[in-house]
């Protein structure tokens, strides 16, 4: 096993380091330890330098680290985490004057197809999310006054390594711009310098040069690739951006000696005699992010590939251009003011107000309003209405938390909706939307297969809570039929089961139906923590054959023949299951042609009469019956609709890494501790809903 040392203080902040080194690593102040076998350092930071002076001193093999060239959604030096390393034993990347781990795997060029075919589709990959090494700013298209061609020059921050180390200086951005308006004379010249050159805390090399030439000056932050739509032709010196111009396939020019040029790429201005053997895209790519990156989940602190990384960046991108914005809160209470912000993106503006506000003074151009959906009175729909603000509702996601909301356990998950809330049948949600008018990918179904398949594997569900996992004791010769409990207080009732309203008429119902059936009765978890109203009155026993408390909720479904509910979450965990699920609500995976539905023509003589001119039922019996695969539900659901947010780092992560989450959480979870008991019996006294 081999031992790294390293004396740089910076590299002892980055977590999971042994695992990115796939060593044992630990800092020293002044000689390494015995028993080392690498000595590492940073880039070509001055205690890199150190570090490689004590390498040769000490007869060590000297290892540099670097950003990868997927680092993190914000900038590292705002405090995100990092994404990918590399670690290269001959140079580093961006230092033409040697050789480097990243020029040899690109010189070798040992890629079998299946290799290449992967880089294609990781390219692909980076187009279609329009990713690059950081990944916070703003894609916003842009737009120029005229129809003339446009040229961008990249400017660089004076003194970085990448320029000295890539055999360049002064002079050579200057002749770079020169080039550029003297080779495009029909053409307006863009530079493009970094935002703190323009604000005076760094220096570059272009700003004087391109207002004497009278070219057009950028300054703004963006995503490269909104920049690249509208220009024809890129200069660098040997800026990444460079490389990011070859992937969205325009021509790049090289005045320096960027790792991408000397392979028949770019228009080099200078020669590395090293390279020079012709070198297509995919092969740098697989060279570059495939081989020569190393990538981790720094929620998790697992390894993972690039794939999976640039899914994981890419759910943050979307889900960050989306809560972009300042918000205002109604009548959230102090526990949850704690977390909502994070959920939304952890806005610049975010403001909290009781939900009866007078007054809202003093909110940002295009603010919205959140409110808790269960909570939601008229109120916060007046001060909506008052102030001109779009109201957009919370509530707890699907994949929830391990343990109970009514016992204060931060959620993993949100679903934030626009239209509505998923449980609402009186209306339209984004959920619905989703359902009825997106065409969801096969590449989605399939990511939403492997997950289902995963969580069936782990036996996740809404809280994850402890209990007996035994197999059940059940007859043999009828069908099993789970009943699950509901809270009949919730908002999901009142808004999703417009026929029954409480657990014993839908256990009432299901006996009628169903006489000789064996019918499980699991209460909810909330009902039995004793927060929330929906026990069983007396003499209910003949409505069903058993009764489980202590069993979680994955482990019943994978004994039972069917599930019957009212609109219970445990419906959509019984179809990734393969169970059959008969509805006698509303709940959101109604009506897609995967349930028995007792109120949208399934079973329309069990119906009362009168009740199919209820306003929820016919808009849903207007509104959907579009077929849906179980996995299209399943990415709609899961993936698509819900915010995930990782408890203590506070950032938005992807569905994969919930889970991961969760399994740890589980993993490690014990009995609840004094202060929750506590909490629950002052609740149980004065709070019960």
């Amino acid at each position: 096993m081999s031992l790294v040392g390293f004396c740089s203080r910076g590299l002892k902040r980055i977590p999971y380091l042994d695992t990115l080194l796939e060593a044992s690593s630990y800092w020293f102040a002044l000689r390494p330890a015995r028993g080392t076998t690498h000595i590492a350092g940073w880039g070509h930071k001055p205690t890199a330098a150190r570090a490689r002076k004590i390498a040769a001193r000490s007869g060590l093999p000297f290892i540099r680290l670097e950003d990868g060239f997927l680092r993190s959604f914000g900038l590292g030096v705002g405090g995100a985490p990092l994404h990918s390393l590399i670690v290269d034993h001959a140079g580093i990347y961006y230092d033409a004057s040697g050789p480097s781990d990243l020029e040899n795997l690109i010189l070798a060029a040992e890629f079998s197809e299946s290799e290449l075919s992967r880089a294609r589709a990781g390219i692909d990959l980076l187009r279609e999310h329009r990713l690059s090494k950081y990944n916070g700013a703003p894609d916003t298209p842009v737009t120029w006054p005229d129809d003339r061609p446009r040229v961008l020059v990249i400017d660089q921050t004076f003194g970085d390594a990448a320029v000295t180390c890539g055999a360049a200086d002064p002079s050579t951005f200057t002749r770079m711009l020169e080039t550029a308006i003297a080779e495009n004379p029909r053409a307006e010249v863009v530079v493009k310098v970094h935002p703190d050159v323009i604000a005076g805390h760094k220096r570059g090399y272009l700003l004087d040069a391109a207002r004497t030439h009278n070219c057009r000056v950028w300054s703004q932050d963006i995503n490269p690739w909104a920049l690249l739509d509208a220009v024809d032709r890129v200069y660098v010196v040997t800026s990444q951006f460079g490389f990011d111009a070859l992937l969205a396939g325009k021509p790049v020019r090289c005045f320096g000696l960027p790792f991408f040029a000397g392979w028949g790429l770019t228009e080099d201005a200078r020669e590395c005699p090293r390279r020079g053997q012709a070198r297509s895209l995919e092969q740098v790519f697989a060279a570059a992010y495939l081989r020569y990156c190393r990538y981790i989940n720094p929620y998790t602190g697992k390894r993972c590939s690039m794939e999976e990384t640039a899914r994981l960046l890419a759910e943050q991108v979307r889900r960050h251009r989306l809560l972009a914005g300042p918000w205002l809160g109604l009548g959230f209470s102090p526990w949850k003011r704690k977390f909502v912000p994070d959920f939304l993106g952890r806005p610049e503006q975010m403001r909290f107000v009781g939900s009866d506000a007078i007054s809202v003074p003093g909110q940002e151009p295009g603010t919205r309003a959140v409110v808790w959906a269960s909570g939601l009175r008229n109120a916060p729909r007046e001060v909506c209405a008052k102030f001109r603000l779009p109201l957009w509702q919370l509530e707890d996601g699907f994949l929830r938390s391990v343990g109970l909301g009514s016992d204060l356990v931060r959620p993993l998950s949100l679903v934030l909706d626009s239209r509505g809330i998923y449980y609402d049948a009186s209306r339209s949600s984004d959920l619905e939307s989703i359902l009825r008018d997106s065409e969801i990918t096969p590449k989605l179904c399939a990511r939403a297969a492997a997950l289902r398949e995963q969580m069936v594997s782990l036996q996740l569900s809404k809280y994850n809570l402890a209990g007996q996992t035994a197999p059940l004791a059940l007859p043999g010769n009828c069908t099993t039929i789970l009943v699950p409990g509901q809270v009949e207080s919730d908002a999901s009732i009142a808004k999703g089961s417009p026929w029954l309203k409480s657990n014993r008429q839908l256990l009432t119902q299901v006996r009628r139906s169903n006489p000789d059936a064996h019918i499980i009765y699991k209460p909810h978890p909330d009902v039995l923590a004793g927060g929330r109203v929906g026990e069983l009155v007396a003499d209910t026993d003949e409505l069903y054959d058993q009764l489980l408390t202590d069993v979680p909720m994955p482990a019943i479904l994978e004994q039972v023949d069917e599930v019957h509910t009212l609109c219970s979450l445990s419906g959509f965990e019984a179809l990734l299951r393969g169970v059959k699920v008969v509805t006698y609500g509303l709940p959101f995976y109604a009506g897609w042609g995967l349930t028995e539905d007792r109120l949208l023509g399934d079973g329309v003589d069990a119906v009362p009469d009168g009740l199919l001119q209820l306003a929820a039922v016919r808009r849903c019996m207007k509104v959907r019956g579009r077929k849906r695969t179980l996995d299209e539900l399943v990415a709609a659901t899961l993936i698509l609709y819900p915010t995930y947010v990782d408890p203590k780092s506070g950032d938005i992560v992807d569905t994969e890494t919930a889970v991961q989450i969760l399994e740890a959480q589980r993993t490690k979870s014990g009995p609840p501790g004094w202060e929750r008991g506590l909490y629950r019996l002052v609740r149980n006294r004065f709070f019960k809903r």
